[in-house]
């Protein structure tokens, strides 16, 4: 009997450890890294088209209290007429276990190129909204926000 126990406490002290192990390699995880895989993601929306910045504005508060449910919006300068209108619009994250927060798919039909949301924030990190306009140019903004309660981390 004592010995199962000892086994199981083994065990439980075993996958105490990796996990710790694991979650401090994803703590340490350096920032240039993570800046890597926010250009990457940017770079395969944008198809391989330079990202300029200009014509789009991402709105959402520089401070957040808890990032569990954070609205933002984003809005397109475009006369969405058939010549010249946005394609789609998509939003990426630093820090976040995923970089691509959403995509929107707009065509001229939509009127504005507006698109509003709720998403979670893992920590402070930076935000960019890039739109992707019918001919082909890309255009974005970035915003550094700061979130005093984490959301997307596992307790």
């Amino acid at each position: 009997m004592n010995r199962r126990l000892d086994f199981h406490a083994w065990r439980r002290r075993r996958l105490l450890t990796a996990t710790a192990g694991i979650a401090g390699a994803m703590w340490l995880r350096s920032a240039p890294a993570a800046q890597a895989d926010l250009a990457a993601a940017i770079a395969a929306f944008a198809a391989g088209a330079p990202v300029r910045a200009g014509r789009v504005v991402l709105d959402i508060a520089p401070l957040v209290e808890n990032g569990n449910v954070v609205p933002i919006k984003v809005e397109v300068q475009s006369p969405m007429s058939e010549a010249d209108h946005v394609k789609a619009i998509a939003v990426f994250n630093e820090r976040n276990p995923q970089r691509d927060v959403a995509v929107f798919h707009l065509g001229p039909r939509a009127g504005r190129a507006t698109v509003a949301t709720r998403i979670r924030l893992a920590n402070s990190q930076q935000l960019v909204a890039v739109a992707q306009m019918n001919d082909g140019s890309c255009w974005t903004h970035t915003v550094d926000v700061i979130v005093t309660l984490a959301a997307c981390v596992e307790p």
